[in-house]
This record gives C-alpha cells, sequence and structure tokens, in this order.
C-alpha cells in the first residue's frame, strides 16, 4: 500500500516528485536518531539557504529533535553534531507526540482510565454563587 499511495499523499513521508526533483542539487547535511534525513540547498525569499527534513515514516514536526529545529529554523550556522556541545548524562532524549496513540498521557480520573478521581479531602469546598 505505502509504494502505491506514496504519489499522491504528502503525510506518508516524501513524495516521489519531492524525492526525484525537489532534492536535485540539494546536499544532504546529516540524519538525526530517528531516521529523519535533513537537506540544504537554494534560496528562500529573504536570501537564506533553505533547509528541510525528509520524514522517515509518517510525516510529524514533533519527530524533529529539539537540535535539529534549532538548524532548521537558522538558529545554529552548522549541523548539530559540529555546532551543539556534547549530550550530558542527565538529558533525556526527544520523544515525539504521543497524543492518540496508546503511549499518551492520561491523567487519573480521564475516560480512558476509568473515569474515577480521587475523591476531595476535607480542605475543598465547592463554590456557590452569591444571590
Amino acid at each position: 500500500m505505502g509504494i502505491n499511495l506514496n504519489p499522491f499523499t504528502w503525510w506518508n513521508g516524501a513524495s516521489w516528485g519531492t524525492m526525484l526533483y525537489g532534492l536535485r542539487g540539494m546536499k544532504q547535511m546529516g540524519t538525526d536518531s530517528l531516521g529523519n534525513v535533513y537537506h540544504e540547498g537554494g534560496k528562500d525569499g529573504s536570501g537564506r539557504v533553505r533547509r528541510w527534513v525528509i520524514y522517515e515514516g509518517a510525516n510529524d514536526a514533533s519527530r524533529v529533535p529539539p537540535e535539529w529545529f534549532s538548524w532548521l529554523h537558522h538558529q545554529i550556522d552548522d549541523v548539530p553534531d559540529r555546532a551543539m556541545p556534547p549530550v550530558r548524562a542527565w538529558q533525556k532524549p526527544a520523544v515525539p507526540n504521543m497524543t492518540g496513540t496508546p503511549l499518551a498521557y492520561r491523567p487519573s480520573g480521564s475516560l480512558e482510565k476509568g473515569g474515577k478521581r480521587a475523591a476531595a479531602t476535607g480542605d475543598y469546598e465547592a463554590w456557590t454563587p452569591e444571590g
């Protein structure tokens, strides 16, 4: 299904047009830990070098790690491997948005968790309008 659907959809990854024509003369700058590939080349309307990402899998902007986001938006000049300080031991890897998946955050009391929240304690007093 993926190869047949690819020419007609943009949300399942790069279309054939992007892969065949959009990347001519462009330079591959690197890949991230999720397999996304980053490119640079040409100029935008303001004269800056164009930068973009070809996603591995579904097109989801939350799947771009922060360091590559900085590169895409010209916040750093060089690729993150050379421009950013080394990763600290306490830093966690970036996680894509999990909304709509089984890994989404569901606090106690939400309908997905059964809809039962903890009982109110004695320090809570319900608001009633004065009237």
